[in-house]
């Protein structure tokens, strides 16, 4: 017992070290060869910045915010409570691992909701009126602090721990949609990698990240700290990606956060998320990703 313990809390150290340094990769800049939008002239994006957020569009999401640009997306941070005023500015809003203010410092458990009901209500007001959200809640804490949020879009998350780099494709949980047809062949996707993350259960939509192999979600008390007794929910056939539509709005939720990052992790500086050898395809997945939320793509 003494041994596993001393392992557990050396993982968890470790683990902590590395997320503490997990910085943009500054050099990933891939082709964008058939921009959707005209340089500064298409949609607006919001990336949400005002609830504790691990990544925001000038820290670990750069590479997502510079990719969007590049694309012709108008990109902003969003630094204000989701309100029916502010978010009336926004076509999407990109919410990415909001943390709870009681989690700051202290992410185990409880992980109450990063928002509070009115914001919850302007956000669903919003998007049944038109608003595209990307919702994006990975392992415990984010999964538990996005919770309130998801139940009210009909998305069911379990607050714990998908672990290993996980490929999706054909056959084996990446689904056919068009955000995986793209625009044209060139844009298909036939593999999307994910880094960790968390599962959920969709009440309606479409899937398009699919646990299909026997998988299990670790839930801990205290985030990265497992041993034998550490509850396990199996989540073969839940989700962890898919869209749907609610009113006359979009909405696409993920239960992973580097996937569409480009990030140097721990002190070797090992590329994780869209720069990773084995990520290819995940920026032209975001940029399809981007297009089904704003309209060029469509079912």
């Amino acid at each position: 017992m003494q041994d596993r313990r001393k392992f557990t809390l050396i993982f968890a150290l470790a683990t902590v070290a590395s997320l503490a340094q997990q910085v943009p990769d500054q050099s990933f800049d891939p082709p964008v060869p058939s921009p959707a939008y005209a340089e500064g002239r298409g949609p607006v994006v919001f990336v949400d910045e005002a609830h504790n957020n691990f990544h925001t569009a000038d820290g670990r999401y750069q590479a997502f915010a510079k990719l969007l640009r590049r694309d012709g997306y108008r990109v902003e941070p969003s630094a204000a409570p989701f309100t029916a005023e502010h978010l009336s500015r926004a076509d999407i809003l990109v919410i990415s691992n909001a943390l709870a203010v009681e989690n700051v410092g202290n992410e185990s458990l409880p992980n109450p909701s990063a928002f509070t009901s009115d914001e919850i209500a302007a956000v669903r007001a919003w998007i049944e009126g038109g608003g595209s959200l990307l919702l994006i809640a990975d392992h415990m804490p984010w999964a538990g602090c996005a919770t309130d949020l998801g139940r009210a879009l009909g998305v069911h998350f379990t607050n714990g721990f998908i672990r290993g780099i996980l490929t999706f494709e054909p056959g084996m949980g990446l689904a056919d949609h068009p955000i995986t047809r793209g625009r044209n062949e060139k844009e298909r996707i036939d593999a999307v990698t994910t880094f960790t993350g968390s599962a959920f259960r969709m009440e309606r939509g479409k899937p398009l990240l699919t646990f299909v192999e026997s998988t299990e979600s670790l839930n801990p008390k205290v985030p990265w700290q497992f041993d034998a007794d550490t509850p396990k929910v199996d989540v073969t056939g839940w989700q962890q990606g898919g869209t749907l539509r609610i009113g006359e709005g979009r909405v696409a939720v993920f239960g992973e956060a580097a996937m569409f990052t480009a990030q140097l992790d721990g002190p070797d500086r090992v590329p994780s998320g869209m720069n990773s050898p084995r990520a290819e395809q995940n920026a032209q997945f975001v940029l399809n990703l981007a297009h089904w939320l704003s309209g060029p793509l469509d079912e």
